[in-house]
């Protein structure tokens, strides 16, 4: 009987021990928790390698500017109401709020949600509007290629072009990479 009581007590204890993720800076529109779910999702998105990852380069904070300063009031509102169901949903298949799931389910819920968006783009029920994971996703590949880090170290980027070579092969012309400009 004590085994029965106590499990459910130790898991409650446990868990209230793990860390969670948090942000280093302070949101202009969305609330401390939306930032810390948008940041994980971005840096899922566009991880750390060897280059610098989503966060690192400040895409939270990019969409977090786009969303109070750029988007007209119905994008915000399906933007925050795509969010909200993205956390309902997490929480509803792993019983826990996103930001307090662990990393690998983070990164499979995110692939779920993204890999049905896809589908649903390519079907004949194609909604009007993209879903928040697309729009996220959108957001955190305008804000990584376009900051410093995301034009130079993973575009081709050459402040001033230099001389004009008129024929070469396309494997010459950027060793692989695509132009930023």
């Amino acid at each position: 009987m004590g085994g029965v009581i106590s499990a459910p007590a130790l898991a409650g204890i446990l868990k209230g021990c793990t860390a969670k993720p948090s942000i280093n800076w302070k949101p202009a529109y969305l609330s401390q928790e939306q930032a810390t779910l948008i940041s994980q999702v971005s840096e899922i998105i566009i991880p750390k390698t060897d280059t610098p990852g989503a966060k690192e380069v400040g895409v939270p904070e990019f969409i977090d500017l786009m969303l109070k300063d750029v988007y007209s009031e119905e994008d915000q509102k399906r933007f925050m109401d795509g969010l909200k169901k993205f956390d309902e949903d997490a929480n509803t298949e792993y019983g826990d709020p996103f930001i307090e799931l662990s990393a690998d389910d983070q990164a499979a819920f995110v692939k779920k949600v993204h890999d049905e968006a896809i589908a649903t783009e390519h079907s004949e029920n194609r909604p009007a509007k993209r879903p928040f994971i697309l729009m996220t996703k959108e957001l955190t590949l305008l804000g990584f290629f376009t900051s410093k880090a995301g034009a130079t170290q993973v575009l081709q980027y050459e402040a001033v072009p230099g001389a004009y070579k008129g024929c070469v092969p396309l494997k010459e012309a950027g060793n692989g990479k695509t132009w930023a400009t």
